[in-house]
C-alpha cells in the first residue's frame, strides 16, 4: 500500500453533488479534519449544514453539473473565495434502470449529461489553473458499473465506462504536468444512488423480466441495507489523495473487488484462448 502524507488543511477541494452521499460524506469529513472545501449541489440550502460553523475554510455554491453557466459561476465563486481548486471530486449524477431495448431516449441522454458530460465540464474548468500551477488532482467518482457491465443497467454503465475512459485519457495527457487522476469504483453503498435519485425504465418488456426485471428489484429491496459504508469511502478516497503514488483505479466494497476480479479473469481468459488468432490479425494475406 501507498504509504500517505499528512491531511493537507490548506488544499481546496471542490465537490459535486453533495447533497447526499458521497458527495457529502467527504465535504464533511474534509471540514471536520480543518480542510478547505467548495460544497456543491443543484440546492445550496442542502448543504447549508456542512458549511456552517467552518467559517472561511468552506463555501456552498449553486451547481447543476449540466448547465454551462452554473459550471462557470461555481468555478469562479471558488476562485474569489479560495485563488485556486487543488483536488475536483465529481460526484454528481445518479442511476438509472433499464434493460438496453427498454431505455428511453430521454432517460438515456440525461443519465450521460449528469455522470459523463458534466464531469467532463467541471474537468475543463479547472484544467487551466491546474495546468498553470502545474499541481492538481481530478477524482472521478464512477462505479463498478463502470468497469462491469451488469443486466438491466446498461446506460448507467455505459456513462460510467466513458467517465473511466475519460480519466484514463486525463491521466496521461497531464502526467508531466504535475497533475493526477484517480477514478474511484464503488459497489453497492449506503447512499441514495438505489433510492430517491434512482431513475428506472418508464415500461418493462416481460421478456426481461427474470434478467434485468429481478436485478431492478433486489437493487431496490436492499436499498439502505448494502455492506458499503459511506463514511468509510471518504476516509479511503480522503486517504488515496494524499498517498505518495495515488491510485489511478480505487475499487471499493467487497462486491465490487469480486467483481472486478471476475472481470478480469474472463477477459484474460479470452485474450488466452485467442491469442494466436488476434496475433495473426497483424499480418495481411499475400
Amino acid at each position: 500500500m501507498s504509504v500517505s502524507k499528512a491531511f493537507d488543511k490548506q488544499a481546496v477541494w471542490f465537490i459535486t453533488g453533495c447533497s447526499t452521499g458521497f458527495g457529502r460524506e467527504l465535504a464533511s469529513a474534509i471540514i471536520a479534519r480543518g480542510g478547505r472545501a467548495v460544497v456543491a449541489a443543484r440546492d445550496p440550502a442542502s448543504v447549508k449544514d456542512l458549511v456552517e460553523g467552518a467559517g472561511e475554510r468552506a463555501i456552498a455554491v449553486k451547481l447543476d453539473v449540466t448547465r454551462a453557466d452554473e459550471v462557470a459561476a461555481a468555478v469562479q465563486a471558488a476562485r474569489d473565495a479560495f485563488g485556486r481548486i487543488d483536488v475536483l471530486l465529481n460526484n454528481a449524477g445518479f442511476g438509472y434502470l433499464a434493460a438496453v431495448e427498454e431505455g428511453d431516449d430521454e432517460d438515456i441522454r440525461a443519465v450521460f449529461e449528469a455522470n459523463f458530460f458534466g464531469a467532463a465540464a467541471m474537468i475543463r474548468a479547472v484544467l487551466p489553473g491546474m495546468r498553470e500551477r502545474r499541481t492538481g488532482h481530478v477524482v472521478n467518482i464512477t462505479s463498478v458499473g463502470g468497469l462491469v457491465g451488469n443486466p438491466g443497467s446498461g446506460y448507467y454503465a455505459a456513462s460510467k465506462f466513458a467517465l473511466e475512459g475519460l480519466g484514463e485519457a486525463l491521466a496521461r495527457e497531464t502526467e508531466g504536468l504535475g497533475i493526477k487522476v484517480t477514478n474511484v469504483e464503488p459497489g453497492p453503498f449506503r447512499t441514495d444512488w438505489a433510492g430517491r435519485s434512482l431513475k428506472q425504465a418508464r415500461q418493462a418488456i416481460d421478456d426481461y423480466d427474470a434478467i434485468a426485471g429481478r436485478r431492478r428489484a433486489s437493487i431496490a429491496e436492499k436499498s439502505g441495507k448494502q455492506a458499503g459504508d459511506p463514511a468509510r469511502a471518504a476516509e479511503v478516497i480522503i486517504e488515496a489523495v494524499h498517498a505518495e503514488k495515488p491510485p489511478m483505479h480505487l475499487v471499493l466494497g467487497g462486491a465490487a473487488l469480486e467483481l472486478t476480479r471476475g472481470k478480469l479473469a474472463s477477459l484474460t481468459a479470452d485474450l488466452d484462448t485467442w491469442r494466436d488468432r488476434s496475433a495473426w490479425t497483424d499480418n495481411p494475406i499475400g
